[in-house]
């Protein structure tokens, strides 16, 4: 009897060794096969995957928390040469390299309604406090060989210009002309393509080489 029990048991693990391999598929017996070959494309390359260091790890989590912090992109300019290069040692100075951007750009011709030159400063101080009195703007200059002197508005070309010399003109202004402020060509602008808050707290550093100019949005 326990000859015969051990050979049902043999009989019983061969018959299932050889349906779970497969040898009795074409009697029609075989356990079902799962195909799933999406799985494949999902699976991790394990010669790619590498254990970081502590130090490769924290400098990766800083990154990523710099990667989240918000930026924003802003311009100046257009400068000349001698400013550009004003401006270039105040950037390398102050700022933290590949933060900021001195790029070439190509700038029309800028005609101005200009009032100047002035003697002084207190005469330049005292025409502003009059036009101010007449409700208009004055504004600073972007060439310094037009100094010491002001602005009442800047074109793109000579008529636009001389259109707005002649309605001042009517409201009293009889000591402005147009002038030529730039020819038509190549200066520099700065840009910080991704100016954290962090970095705007630096940008007093460099103020008295910005000429005047005002950073505005890249958009």
């Amino acid at each position: 009897m326990l000859r015969l029990l051990v050979l049902i048991l043999i009989l019983a693990n061969g018959v299932y060794y050889a349906w779970s391999e497969g040898m009795l598929r074409s009697a029609g017996f075989a356990p079902v096969q799962q195909q799933e070959p999406q799985r494949l494309t999902q699976q991790l390359k394990p010669d790619a995957l590498r254990v970081l260091s502590k130090q490769e790890f924290k400098r990766v989590e800083v990154q990523v928390q710099a990667d989240l912090v918000p930026k924003e992109c802003l311009l100046a300019g257009p400068f000349d040469d001698t400013q550009a290069g004003v401006l270039r040692r105040a950037l390398e100075s102050a700022l933290v390299p590949g933060t900021w951007q001195l790029e070439p750009v190509l700038v029309p011709e800028r005609w101005i309604v200009y009032m100047g030159k002035f003697a002084s400063l207190e005469g330049l101080a005292k025409k502003k406090e009059e036009l101010l009195a007449m409700r208009l703007t004055p504004h600073s200059l972007s060439n310094p060989a037009l100094e010491i002197g002001l602005t009442l508005g800047a074109f793109d070309n000579q008529d636009a210009a001389n259109a707005e010399l002649a309605r001042l003109n009517l409201r009293g202004i009889r000591t402005a002309k147009v002038v030529l402020e730039y020819p038509a060509g190549q200066q520099t602008q700065l840009k910080f393509p991704a100016l954290t808050n962090e970095l705007k707290l630096h940008l007093n550093d460099i103020k008295a080489a910005m000429a005047g100019k005002s950073l505005r949005n890249c958009n």
